[in-house]
């Protein structure tokens, strides 16, 4: 593989042309939650139910993005990560991760992966890189692990180690969700098998909704986006640690995403006195 190969967007297979405006879309519902306008009428109306039933909901959004920002900025700084395999990557939204962890170290490889068709349209803003680094785009589903490793091989080396990135993804994946071809496996099995394929020295960084801090609003929304179509799963702290069942979970632990590494943070964060319902971590592979 060479050390400068260009960027590239691979499908494996047909994209999708036609954007589905009649169902709301988490990519899109988040990226309403964080003041986009690459969203539909749909998203937006979920968007609102939402923030209806906690009002908090966009400094939630807000707070989660700010952990992946410190998290990735640790990963290319003090833990020395190359490669990156971000999936479930979103709608861009500046920084994205690339420039994050290309700021740091500009030869880095990063693999956006997503199964939105919008997002997909915002590909060409993934992929403007580094001249030095690589980025790339899959268009697959995280229920794909296979297929999504394939892929990724044409840009990262799985010799050598990766940061695995799971933000706010899997309380959109049930426990007993399907990979599409039959197989019925869910969130816990799926990490499995990605972290599986990692060399040693690789991290896998999470962050996932949790209920145990407002189990009512939590559950109403639940009950909001299944009305949508759209699964949502809130997971226990002890449910979310077991994503990390095997790893080296670093300082300062599994913890509200605020409590991550504030100090990493390039402008001051919001001083809380309340929670945000959001557990993150990040784990290396020994």
């Amino acid at each position: 593989m060479s050390e400068h190969q260009p960027p590239v967007t691979r499908s494996g297979g047909p994209v999708p042309n036609r954007i589905d405006t009649t169902r709301p879309h988490p990519a899109r519902v988040y990226d309403w939650f964080l003041g986009g306008k690459d969203n539909y009428p749909v998203d937006e109306e979920l968007g609102w139910q939402i923030a209806g039933l906690s009002p908090d909901t966009k400094r939630i959004a807000r707070h989660n993005r700010w952990f992946m920002h410190r998290a990735m900025r640790w990963l290319a700084g003090e833990a020395g990560i190359r490669q990156f395999l971000d999936i479930g990557s979103g709608i861009p939204t500046e920084p994205n991760l690339h420039q994050i962890v290309q700021g740091t170290a500009p030869d880095a490889r990063v693999v956006y992966v997503d199964n939105d068709p919008i997002v997909l349209a915002h590909a060409e803003a993934l992929l403007s890189g580094t001249a030095d680094g690589v980025t790339a785009y899959l268009d697959a589903d995280v229920r794909e692990p296979e297929r999504i490793l394939r892929l990724a091989a044409d840009v990262i080396d799985f010799d050598r180690p990766v940061a695995l990135s799971l933000i706010a993804l899997l309380h959109f994946v049930g426990d007993g969700d399907g990979d599409g071809a039959g197989r019925s496996e869910g969130a816990y099995a799926l990490v499995e098998r990605l972290v599986e394929r990692l060399p040693a020295g690789s991290f896998l960084v999470l962050s996932q909704l949790t209920g145990d801090f407002d189990p009512e609003s939590v559950e109403k929304g639940v009950a909001s986006y299944a009305a949508g179509g759209v699964t949502l799963v809130p997971r226990s702290r002890r449910g979310v640690g077991r994503f990390f069942d095997g790893l080296e979970v670093v300082e300062p632990g599994l913890v509200q995403v605020v409590d991550w590494h504030p100090e990493l943070s390039l402008g001051d964060l919001p001083v809380e006195t309340r929670p945000v319902p959001i557990y993150g971590a990040v784990a290396r592979k020994p």
